[in-house]
């Protein structure tokens, strides 16, 4: 079995920073795209950023110039830093990975969700 643990997430001001962190723990050959999406009420979960195993990433338009996504391949681990945050960044923030069992199945898992909420 295959689990993504996120940890940060919480309250900030807008304009503030947070960091988020995902681990993906398991029986586990390899790990090839990991990233970050997010749902904001009433809306449809969207992509934040998203980083392949060597380092290639892709951004939302919507957070580019303001996000980081970054992973350690070592320990399985994917981060997303976020600056100069605003309002609309208020969302749920869910882990992604691609991930290649030690079976050799193909799985796709998420994390469980971390609350960010952007507030004066």
């Amino acid at each position: 079995q295959v689990q993504l643990v996120e940890s940060g997430g919480g309250l900030v001001q807008p304009g503030g920073s947070l960091g988020l962190s995902c681990a993906a723990s398991g029986s586990i050959l390899g790990i090839s795209t990991m990233g970050w999406y997010r749902q904001a009420p009433g809306k449809q979960r969207e992509l934040v950023a998203v980083i392949a195993s060597r380092g290639r990433t892709n951004y939302a338009g919507s957070v580019k110039g303001r996000f980081t996504v970054s992973r350690d391949n070592a320990t399985n681990t994917v981060y997303l830093q976020m600056n100069t945050l605003k309002p609309e960044d208020t969302a749920v923030y869910y882990c992604n990975a691609a991930v290649i069992a030690a079976t050799g199945r193909s799985l796709e898992v998420w994390g469980q969700g971390t609350l960010v909420t952007v507030s004066s």
